[in-house]
């Protein structure tokens, strides 16, 4: 059954907050969604709308806000929920992958026994900005045998081409600024 929400409708319930974190940003508030309850269970429709309960093993969820989406989508798929973590955070054996930051670098994480090999996933995530932090996260799936099915994101920023950052994956936003 279709979604009765629209990618338009969420759009709308977006917040623009200027200047957060810091001077000249301009975050993307996703709190009005997830408020409203119609609203969220429709971005969880349509971030799964391609797959059915048992076409996807894993619902690959990245620190923080895409554990949000990605925990709703596992259950409506009847997934396995894993979580791609900050350095440090896990508590098991993992394997890490880092990535480039504007100024720097940082490190993500994911438990060593998180995926089967031949694992089908599906990456989600609140925001695709540059795609460094997605990058990261499919190489993690891909280290561990895992096959990524698809990358749906609530939101682009299509001005930071992110999706050059994942070659040969399907990508797939909502809402696209």
């Amino acid at each position: 059954m279709p979604s009765t929400v629209t990618a338009a409708q969420i759009a709308a319930a977006i917040r623009n907050v200027s200047d957060f974190p810091k001077p000249g940003i301009q975050f993307k508030d996703i709190t009005p969604v997830l408020a409203d309850a119609r609203l969220f269970a429709g971005a969880i429709e349509l971030l799964t709308a391609k797959f059915s309960p048992g076409s996807v093993d894993a619902v690959v969820g990245i620190d923080a806000r895409g554990f949000i989406f990605a925990a709703a989508a596992a259950t409506r798929l009847k997934a396995g929920f894993v979580p791609v973590r900050k350095k440090g955070k896990l508590p098991f054996t993992t394997i890490e992958q880092d990535y480039a930051l504007e100024y720097g670098h940082a490190t993500v994480a994911m438990h060593t026994d998180a995926l089967k090999p031949g694992a089908r996933v599906l990456l989600i995530d609140d925001l695709l900005a540059t795609g460094g932090t997605s990058a990261a996260a499919v190489a993690l799936v891909q280290k561990l045998g895992g096959t990524i099915l698809e990358a749906s994101f609530l939101i682009e920023l299509k001005f930071l081409d992110g999706r050059k950052q994942l070659p040969g994956i399907p990508v797939r936003s909502l809402v696209s600024y």
